[in-house]
Parts: C-alpha cells; structure tokens; sequence
C-alpha cells in the first residue's frame, strides 16, 4: 500500500463529489497548520534558507518561536519499554484520513481540508475514509536545502558520473521536485558484549627447498566490549528505493527540532510503516554487526595479530531509548532516451543519491585499458 501522507498544501482542489461548497477553489485550514502572513494574510512555509516561516508573497519573515520556557527544543528520548503506552498521537492538529479510488493510496489532512488530488497518481478520485490514530513525531530534522540547491547538487551529481553518456549529463534536468519529510526512527542503547574467539599471527619460515612461506599461529582470546550506541538510524518506511536512501545518509539526527506544524508547512510528511517494535529489531541486527566489527578490531589491536577466527558474542542492551523523527528529503527525476530515471537529494546536507544511465562504450573502453595496463605491468617485471 502506498504510504500515509500528512500533507499541508495551501492549494486544494475540490472534486466534483465534494461540491458541498460553491466555489471550486477554496482552502480550509486551522491556524496551526497554515500560519497567516501577518503583513498581507497570506498562507506563509518553512523557508530552509532562513528556518523560519516565509511568505511567498509579500516577502515577509517571521521566526519559528517557542511558546514558553518549558517547550522542548529537541526531541524528547522516549522508553522503548514503555512504546505503547507513550505514544503521542497529537500532530497539533485534527487530522482525517481520505483514499484515492485510483491507485489506492491513503494521505492524513488537516480535518478542515477539503482535497481531491491524490499526490501519488494525480487523480481526483478520492473519497474519506475512517480515521485512525497516527502516533506524531518528536521531531524534526528541518530542510536546510533548498529546491534551487538541491537542483544545483542533481547537476554537479550527474556530471560527476563517469560512466554517464555525455549527452544525458549534458541534457538531463530535474523536474517535479517534491520536498518530503520522510519517517526515521532512532535509537539509543548501552550495550555489554563478552567475546571469545582465536587470533593469528603470521611468521615466515624456509621449508627444506628453502623456500620462504608464510605459516599462521593461532591462540585463544576472550575479553569484555562495552559500548554506548547514539541515534541508530532506522527508515520507518517500505515505499522508496532503500539504496537511495542509505545513499544519501548520513543526517545530523542530533539537529532536529522538537515537532511543530511549523516545520512542515509546505512540505508533505509520510506516515511511517514500519513500527518502533518491528524497528528496534532492524536496529539492534545493525548494532549486533557494528559490535562484531568492534570485536575483530580490538582483538587483532590488542594482540598485535593478523588474523581474528571463531568469534562468538553474547551482548546485552540496557537503558534502550528511542525517538520518532521527520529527515528532509528532495524527490525527483529525470528522462534520458525514453527512460526516466530516480534520484534524491538529502534535504539537510545536500547529498544525492540515485540511478544513471551508463554508456557501455566507456565501460568497454574501461576494461580495455585496464586490462592494458595489467599486461604492460606484468611484462615489465618479467
């Protein structure tokens, strides 16, 4: 199923079914979604420039402020224990849930927006549907790029591309950016690990021939491996290409924002479906590797060895929390030849990731000359 979006759209265009209102064009929102431009009563975003709120309109600026002492300023470290029974499901706003006919995809309004464009397939066929509890980040990571520099870093990407045809660097331009907030969970854990295992170290030694060979010692090891883990990231979505989104990490996590309305204005919000349950688990698998890497290192540094074999961990994990956040992300593509192609810019640093046409002629003519290069060297050393 497509993803849920939380969608704050100053334009909202009423199908034919929704004609309850005389005129065709109207936008019906609560104060804490789209805030008004005080200079001209204009609906005014988040501005990535500034990390306040901007009125395309008139200009005009206006900071993003706490409303007292006791606000958080970041996202609060939640219980993971305690994950069902903490969850925040108040977005700020009264939210309802409406299905394209179409393609099927569920968005969350604003319960005073009235939409019949789906973001996903265009179509007017919507209907609403029941609503159901969305649990509300803690926080957001704010765009900080642009659509203009995230067009600037598409280009620089794609140049960048060694295999790429001069013509689709040459001629590929990006459309249809779409700024999206995209679900993370993060995770923090204090983790105790003992090891066992055996670690080599090499000697050389002449055989009877008197030929020199390499023959490996192994010893037995064993030893503890304490370590606190920060932000362990995890997508809490299913619907986006999970090598463009491990492309364009890492994010700052530790700059986010605790949530307000504020910070998505403009910009849609995708509805995590991967629970915080079902996340912990990808990310203690991920903690369990970076623990065995941690292991190898440790073992060949302590004891000045080569070689590491027949690791076996036990860990604990303790004083396990987690937060919900919303990471910026950049969507786009590109057509080269009849073929369109995917790409995204990381919304906080700018870095992109995604697909590329390649000119097999320049990989032929790779091979070519590194197969060149192999035989020049190898008749030189004979």
């Amino acid at each position: 199923m497509p993803p849920l979006v939380f969608n704050t759209y100053k334009e909202i265009i009423m199908a034919d079914e929704f004609n309850a209102f005389e005129e065709p064009n109207m936008t019906q929102t609560m104060e804490e979604t789209d805030k008004k431009c005080p200079a001209c009563g204009g609906t005014m975003d988040f501005d990535p420039a500034t990390g306040g709120l901007h009125c395309p309109y008139c200009d005009h600026y206006e900071e993003i402020k706490r409303k007292d002492e006791e606000e958080p300023v970041t996202a609060a470290e939640l219980k993971l224990e305690e994950a069902e029974h903490t969850a925040n499901c108040d977005w700020g706003i009264a939210t309802k849930t409406v299905i394209c006919k179409s393609c099927g995809a569920e968005s969350v309004y604003d319960v005073n927006d009235l939409s019949a464009v789906c973001p996903y397939c265009g179509s007017n066929q919507v209907m609403e549907a029941s609503d159901s509890n969305t649990m509300a980040p803690g926080g957001v990571v704010p765009f900080k790029i642009d659509e203009k520099e995230a067009a600037n870093r598409f280009t620089s990407w794609i140049k960048g591309k060694f295999f790429a045809p001069k013509l689709a660097k040459e001629s590929a331009k990006a459309k249809n950016f779409k700024g999206i907030y995209l679900p993370y969970w993060t995770f923090d854990a204090d983790t105790s690990s003992t090891y066992t295992g055996e670690y080599g170290k090499d000697r050389k030694v002449k055989d009877k021939e008197g030929n020199v060979k390499t023959v490996t010692d192994w010893y037995n090891t064993s030893g503890q491996y304490d370590h606190f883990y920060d932000d362990e990231l995890v997508c809490g979505t299913t619907q986006h290409d999970t090598g463009m989104l491990r492309g364009i990490e890492p994010y700052n996590t530790a700059d986010n924002k605790a949530y307000k309305p504020e910070y998505v204005a403009g910009f849609g919000a995708e509805k995590y479906s991967v629970g915080v349950k079902a996340a912990w688990e990808k990310a203690k698998a991920a903690i369990k590797l970076k623990i065995r890497s941690s292991v190898d290192h440790k073992i060949l540094s302590d004891n000045n060895a080569d070689h590491v074999r027949n690791v076996r961990i036990t860990s604990e994990f303790s004083n396990l929390t987690y937060k919900y956040l919303l990471l910026p992300v950049w969507l786009s593509s590109y057509k080269y030849k009849d073929k369109v192609y995917q790409f995204m810019v990381n919304g906080q640093t700018g870095k992109v990731s995604g697909r590329a046409p390649v000119s097999v002629i320049k990989v032929i003519l790779t091979i070519l000359v590194i197969i060149g290069v192999i035989v020049l060297i190898s008749s030189l050393n004979n």
